[in-house]
């Protein structure tokens, strides 16, 4: 069994413990009663604003590889590469998602080192479009506040490690001093410090930024729409703060797809702070959870099949 599947199996496995513990807490039948009184049209909805974010995102993806001078690929392929990257979603950070490098390189032969840093441009307007739901949510609960701080920490961190350029030479100087394997790969590592240069300057963040605020917003409204389903008049603006604040932590928190994480967060809150009912706040989590994660690992493997059919050579 390969290293891929492992992971994936473990993970797997980790959610069906996460998901049958809260469904245990919350009992079969008080969550089987809420559930059976839910309009399902409002999961298809869910689903739907969920889609709209991947197409908001591939927008992001696009931007990217023009910003770092891959040639022009047919849009219906870059779709399908893009897409390909969900089946690791459930990595921590959704760092996995760097397989779309790697199926780029094999079908069409861009090199990962120079595509690679994208995920890092893509998690960090991700973090932040987060943080800024989370502040402007957090003016009516106590909490959110300290995830948004840790957040916009992250994103410091990030934009130092990256646009500091002596740390960084001075540290690639002494590799190549050093020599030895790591020093072999240097040319690529140059290739790939180029493109993170690129992907996270202070002058490329402001639109792919936009772009995760509204596909982060449309989630959330997702929320909102599950809640409505259980017959929940709760506030758009609750629901977009409670899915911000699991959503961030979950993110950083190191666990594979923030699991146990995220889900304790978002069942917590809207259960204990916006007074929804603890049956229809796990039930709520979890086809919010289906909605948001599962659902991008369904389309990931989706594409995946779609290039391998497309590509059979160079995916087999």
């Amino acid at each position: 069994m390969t290293s891929f599947l492992r992971r994936l199996l473990s993970a797997l496995l980790l959610a069906v413990v996460v998901y049958g513990a809260f469904v245990i807490w919350t009992g079969f039948h008080s969550l089987g009663s809420a559930l059976s009184e839910f309009h399902w049209s409002a999961l298809g909805l869910a689903l739907l604003l969920s889609s709209f974010n991947y197409g908001l995102r591939f927008l992001k993806w696009e931007y990217y590889l023009r910003l770092l001078g891959v040639p022009k690929l047919p849009t219906w392929e870059s779709l399908l590469v893009f897409l390909s990257g969900f089946v690791l979603t459930i990595t921590p950070g959704k760092v996995g998602e760097v397989f779309k490098s790697a199926v780029l390189q094999k079908t069409h032969g861009v090199d990962l080192a120079l595509t690679a840093p994208i995920v890092v441009g893509e998690r960090l307007t991700d973090v932040i479009a987060i943080v800024v739901l989370v502040i402007v949510g957090s003016l009516g609960f106590q909490g959110g506040l300290v995830w948004a701080a840790l957040g916009a920490l992250a994103v410091v961190l990030v934009l130092v490690l990256v646009l500091w350029d002596r740390p960084l030479s001075a540290l690639l100087a002494a590799i190549e001093r050093r020599g030895g394997a790591l020093a072999d790969h240097l040319p690529r590592i140059h290739t790939a410090r180029k493109s993170l240069v690129k992907v996270v300057s202070l002058r490329t963040l402001p639109l792919p930024t936009a772009l995760s605020l509204v596909g982060w917003t449309a989630e959330g409204v997702g929320l909102w729409a599950l809640l409505g389903g259980f017959g929940q008049s709760t506030p758009a603006v609750v629901a977009f703060f409670f899915y911000a604040t699991s959503t961030l932590a979950g993110a950083l928190v190191p666990v594979p797809g923030g699991l146990g994480v995220a889900e304790a967060i978002l069942q917590g809150g809207l259960s204990e702070l916006a007074g929804v009912p603890v049956a229809v706040a796990t039930g709520a989590m979890l086809l919010s959870r289906f909605a948001t994660l599962w659902w991008a690992v369904i389309v990931g493997f989706a594409a995946l099949a779609l290039l391998r059919v497309r590509f059979p050579r160079a995916l087999r």
